[in-house]
């Protein structure tokens, strides 16, 4: 009964995540091509169009085969984690899994579609950028402090028995 409910987790975690994902993306994307570059939010946050050829933060944006050699990566990443969100001990621990996944095959999405990975989040302060992303790297970085938290809480639940 766990593996059906994780699975459903999983999936509808990780169509979540890419179709929000889509939306969004397009949405950015349409508005940007009527307001020009970046449409201001608030005083700390824009949307921008920014395509990014390499993996966090623009590294290896010069990499000959990039997009292929890391699609490859992130979805051979996706299947080992589709083994443990399979064997996930709680609601918890699938949700992370799932939101990785999620994240992972969006991007892998954008580097087959579009020869690079869509970003349109942009926040800044007192004239610093932080690298701009979207909605499946926020999925990734959840899931990955959800996997943390869970480590954390079952060490130390292992430490009480």
């Amino acid at each position: 009964m766990k593996l059906r409910k994780n699975l459903m987790i999983g999936i509808l975690i990780v169509f979540a995540v890419i179709v929000l994902d889509t939306i969004i993306q397009a949405w950015v994307f349409s508005v940007l091509q009527e307001e020009g570059k970046s449409i201001a939010i608030t005083p700390f946050f824009n949307f921008v169009e920014v395509w990014n050829y390499g993996i966090s933060f623009g590294m290896l944006n010069k990499l000959t085969y990039g997009q292929w050699i890391l699609s490859i990566f992130a979805l051979g990443i996706s299947v080992f984690l589709t083994h443990l969100l399979l064997r996930a001990t709680s609601s918890f621990e699938a949700t992370a899994y799932s939101l990785i996944i999620g994240g992972a095959v969006g991007n892998v999405i954008d580097r087959v579609l579009h020869g690079a990975v869509a970003d349109y989040l942009d926040f800044h302060a007192l004239g610093y950028h932080w690298p701009a992303f979207n909605v499946t790297d926020s999925a990734i970085f959840m899931g990955v402090a959800l996997l943390i938290i869970s480590m954390r809480k079952y060490n130390k639940n292992a430490a009480l028995n």
